[in-house]
């Protein structure tokens, strides 16, 4: 009991009878907190180093060096472990910050849309209206040359401000920035469980900044020079994953396999890929066409209406016809804009668009991941197939299942009257 330390001071008092009266006291100080740092000693130490330490002392100096050299692997592995942890944890405060970016930016979008179809109805109205009163205003004087151009002057204020807004689209815009949100916070999610599991790698920081960058790609921020084209010459999904630069080949067929996978496995996954890519894929790439060419022509009507509303006002009280060309082609004008943006076309394209991009992503994940000759590289079979099942709003079972019709409508030469997805 060395840290117990005792003192015992004595106080002695003579009392006036002559006796000594000796009182005595011992005073026991309290124990000091101990810095638990100085104290504790290293409980656990990894297995693999006891192992290493036990041989290192049982070996001969022959092998000493090798049994270092292990040590000293295993060091410099621990170091990069947490190089990757520091590294993943600064691409996750990037992530963060670019899902609080796309989601600021998608509701001021938003709001871009509302405003500017709301003033933009107005000012149409308002410009009809004002040709419908130079109509039936008698006279040439001042008041109906003002009517007449102040209804152009509105007119083509419209026109102005139509184009720009079928140029940007702000409903597409908006549904642009909500997928960005959602597939960041995916690899978010991804990040952290990274993390969680432990020992991460560099190739997991390299994974994680690829799809960062491929995600920014996929839908930049800015509008002038790297806004995505609204109005393409062909309808084509989108694309937010890095390309794998992984040369493709075949695995091969040796009996039972390991990692989760098997034989009957990849035939399944192939079939899904196959329903996949007859049924959904060229499903929403129909509707995407079709939602392409709806919004082209909207966005060509609504200008042109209005211009030729701008021009006809001009020609207000010159005949009955003149005074009907500005009525008609601004309402018009204001129910394909209302129709246009009030119906979100852009939107509803953005969305095909994102649709058809998830289904390319579901084959082309099914075809790398059984393109890969390594098994044990690949991910664990049965958790592919889960994670496979529940992006198609599936079970298990009923994936396999659908893998079997499939199977067995291409032997019939038949097509098949499922689709692969329940959620989409």
């Amino acid at each position: 009991m060395a840290l117990l330390q005792t003192s015992v001071p004595i106080s002695c008092s003579l009392s006036s009878s002559s006796k000594k009266v000796i009182n005595a006291s011992i005073h026991l100080p309290k124990l000091t907190n101990i810095s638990l740092s100085k104290i504790q000693t290293r409980k656990q130490v990894d297995d693999q180093e006891l192992k290493v330490i036990k041989q290192y002392k049982n070996t001969p100096l022959l092998e000493n060096n090798n049994i270092t050299q292990i040590l000293q692997d295993q060091q410099q592995k621990h170091s990069t472990n947490s190089n990757a942890t520091v590294q993943l944890y600064a691409v996750l405060e990037a992530v963060s910050d670019r899902i609080e970016m796309h989601h600021n930016i998608g509701e001021q979008r938003n709001n871009w849309n509302n405003l500017l179809l709301n003033s933009i109805n107005m000012i149409t109205l308002t410009a009809t209206t004002m040709s419908g009163v130079a109509a039936v205003t008698s006279g040439e004087g001042a008041p109906l040359m003002a009517m007449k151009l102040s209804s152009a002057l509105l007119f083509s204020a419209a026109t102005g401000l139509l184009l720009i807004m079928n140029k940007i689209q702000p409903s597409q815009l908006t549904e642009e920035q909500r997928n960005a949100t959602r597939l960041f916070k995916q690899l978010q999610s991804h990040i952290k469980t990274t993390i969680a599991i432990g020992n991460p790698t560099e190739e997991d920081v390299k994974d994680a900044m690829e799809k960062v960058l491929a995600i920014d790609k996929a839908y930049p921020l800015p509008l002038l020079g790297a806004m995505l084209e609204k109005y393409p010459s062909k309808f084509e999904p989108a694309n937010w994953w890095p390309i794998s630069k992984k040369v493709k080949t075949q695995s091969k067929k040796m009996g039972k396999m390991n990692n989760g996978w098997s034989e009957e496995l990849e035939m399944e996954m192939q079939e899904v890929a196959e329903v996949i890519k007859r049924k959904d894929s060229e499903d929403y790439d129909r509707l995407g066409n079709i939602a392409l060419k709806v919004n082209k022509s909207l966005a060509i009507a609504g200008p042109l209406l209005t211009g030729i509303a701008a021009i006809g006002s001009t020609f207000v009280g010159n005949s009955s016809l003149a005074a009907f060309v500005p009525l008609l082609t601004g309402s018009l004008a204001s129910a394909v804009n209302t129709f246009e943006h009030g119906g979100q076309v852009g939107m509803v394209f953005e969305m095909y668009r994102a649709s058809a991009g998830f289904f390319n992503l579901l084959e082309t994940s099914i075809e790398s991941t059984l393109g890969e000759k390594d098994l044990e590289k690949r991910e664990n079979g049965e958790l592919f197939e889960l994670k496979m099942a529940l992006r198609l709003g599936r079970s298990v079972t009923e994936l396999r299942e659908l893998a079997s019709k499939s199977a067995s409508c291409r032997m019939e030469s038949i097509e098949i009257d499922e689709f692969a997805s329940k959620l989409f």
